[in-house]
């Protein structure tokens, strides 16, 4: 099992900033006060209606989400005395919650975002009806805490299959990008890759984002992928299938030339396929690492190359199997 070095990056340092900047579009978020306090942390990745704790039980009040008001929240606040709601508001924000999100484009009484902002507390509002919003965020905060981790190499989409190049610095991984590019591949990302683990089960691979679209070459320099190959050559982000390993031919070493015993290699505790490519003038290792690519797509498929020509040599050797 082969581990590559990666830079791990964490993904609990989640700020209200961070999930505002992010997603305020999608979620149509429109911040009302605390803009000085977007620093805040956000330390669990899902929402929490406070309606107990402003009904005075708060034993079990999950205070480190993101606190979500909707329509039932706030007509039992409008029910109350004026003077008991201005103590419900009190004790709400005294505790270290991230912010408040108001729902159904609900505008919050001045007495509640004086309290807010007496104790730094940012409050949003949105147009979405509550559960909608709470279906959306909660899937917003799963991404951003999603664990993940930057790798040096490449990543290309070969007809579907999610392709990650590795090797040492000159081989020839730029290179062979460029020879897939030309045959209709498309670019996931240059020289980083940022790693994101989904549902803890798949990995998805994109690029930063002030690099993306671009590529560098040695001898030429920076060119523009889209603008050389078109749109279809550009692709923001697909899940890992397979990782290649470029190597200098003479420091390959043993290579399985039937490819019986499957490597791999683990990334954020995902095991991905692996195979060792050895390079060596006049070899094209884009045809290569395409065939590669296609051979995994057999193989998910169920259709496995060598292991039927093992089962064709036991057969010969014994027929009665």
């Amino acid at each position: 099992m082969k581990s590559p070095k990666a830079t791990p990056l964490k993904p609990s340092n989640v700020t209200v900033e961070k999930f505002y900047t992010d997603h305020a579009g999608p979620l149509g978020l429109k911040l009302l006060t605390g803009g000085n306090s977007l620093s805040r942390l956000i330390q669990e990745p899902t929402v929490n209606r406070p309606g107990l704790a402003l009904a005075g039980f708060r034993r079990y009040f999950a205070n480190k989400r993101v606190q979500v008001l909707g329509a039932v929240e706030t007509s039992y606040l409008r029910s109350i005395e004026p003077d008991l709601r201005k103590q419900r508001y009190d004790e709400l924000f005294r505790y270290k919650i991230p912010c408040v999100v108001l729902c159904r484009g609900i505008r919050p009484e001045p007495e509640f975002l004086t309290a807010a902002d007496d104790r730094g507390v940012p409050v949003f509002q949105t147009e979405l009806v509550t559960m909608k919003f709470i279906s959306q965020a909660t899937l917003a905060l799963e991404q951003l805490f999603a664990p993940r981790t930057q790798i040096h190499g490449c990543m290309v989409d070969i007809q579907g299959i999610g392709v990650i190049i590795q090797g040492e610095s000159g081989i020839g991984k730029s290179e062979a990008v460029l020879g897939l590019l030309e045959r209709g591949h498309s670019l996931v990302c240059d020289d980083i890759v940022c790693l994101t683990l989904a549902d803890g089960k798949e990995l998805f691979g994109t690029g930063k984002t002030i690099t993306r679209n671009l590529m560098e070459v040695r001898g030429i320099g920076i060119i523009d992928v889209a603008a050389l190959f078109g749109v279809a050559a550009i692709r923001a982000e697909k899940r890992v299938d397979l990782a290649v390993t470029l190597k200098v031919w003479e420091k390959a070493g043993e290579i399985d030339r039937l490819g019986l015993d499957q490597g791999y290699m683990s990334y954020l505790g995902i095991d991905i396929p692996h195979m060792d490519l050895p390079v060596r003038p006049g070899r094209d290792i884009a045809r290569v690492i395409e065939v590669a690519a296609l051979h995994t797509k057999l193989k998910l498929s169920g259709i496995n190359p060598a292991e039927d020509l093992q089962r064709r040599l036991m057969m010969q050797m014994n027929p009665r199997l």
